[in-house]
């Protein structure tokens, strides 16, 4: 592991470093509430578009924790900053729900199927056939494919979803064209997180339980990477990647004193 640098701001994943299947990390309300009494910036990231920031603060009070709005950062705002930088008062075809269209409006955009710059792709829980047909005709037509994040699959009670990764790689097979990801693990998630805080990459950390988004977009954009061992990566399987965290925890709860 690499020598810990001072750190002054904090980037984490929420689902499986926070919360795990709905339900808090033992540890991760005293982190939070010692994050807040430290006056360090920091942000919870997740790739998750369907929610509004004010939607997932309430989903993380609901499981005991305190996460203002403005402290959460999605690949659906990541997005719309994305494009804004691009094409500032551009056109979306948005297939997503409030969390994507909001952010979209948020930074002036126009919300159209007529000629759109854009096809935008974020997570739905109601994907249908004739929006994607429609998204495949513009594209055919020469609008650019968005998608917030590459993530194939999402957990659901009921076992597996298909998430947006593998809803654009169906839109990928029909029309050749491949879309641009956004979010994790794009660095670019991670320095329009630290642009939003005002950090630095050499004093933030950022904290992950996945080694092929969180630990490589972290490390990609010059962070101190932290894997905790809460979620998807265990520990044995983390010497099968060329490269490696900064740092293995068990959880948050064993970076309280780093705060």
């Amino acid at each position: 592991m690499t020598e810990r640098k001072r750190i002054d701001s904090w980037l984490s994943d929420m689902d499986g470093v926070l919360v795990h299947e709905g339900l808090p990390v033992p540890g991760a309300d005293e982190f939070i509430k010692r994050l807040a009494e430290s006056g360090k910036p920091f942000r919870v990231l997740t790739n998750n578009s369907i929610y509004t920031p004010r939607d997932l603060s309430v989903r993380l009070r609901a499981a005991g924790l305190n996460v203002p709005p403005e402290s959460i950062w999605t690949s659906a705002l990541a997005t719309a900053q994305f494009l804004h930088d691009q094409r500032p008062g551009g056109s979306a075809y948005v297939i997503g729900e409030a969390g994507l269209t909001t952010a979209l409006h948020e930074v002036g955009y126009i919300l159209t199927d007529l000629d759109p710059d854009y096809v935008v792709l974020g997570e739905t829980r109601t994907y249908s056939f004739t929006q994607l047909t429609r998204a495949i005709r513009l594209i055919e037509s020469g609008a650019r494919f968005i998608a917030t994040n590459p993530d194939p699959v999402g957990p659901s009670n009921e076992g597996s979803l298909p998430a947006c990764g593998a809803v654009a790689a169906m839109i990928t097979k029909a029309t050749g064209v491949e879309p641009y990801f956004v979010g994790k693990p794009n660095p670019r998630m991670m320095r329009s997180a630290l642009n939003e805080i005002e950090g630095h990459s050499e004093t933030t950390a950022m904290i992950g339980d996945r080694m092929d988004t969180d630990v490589v977009s972290g490390m990609e954009a010059g962070l101190y990477t932290v894997l905790v061992l809460t979620g998807v990566t265990q520990r044995d399987q983390v010497d099968r990647y060329p490269y490696r965290p900064s740092l293995v925890v068990e959880s948050v709860a064993d970076l309280i004193d780093l705060i």
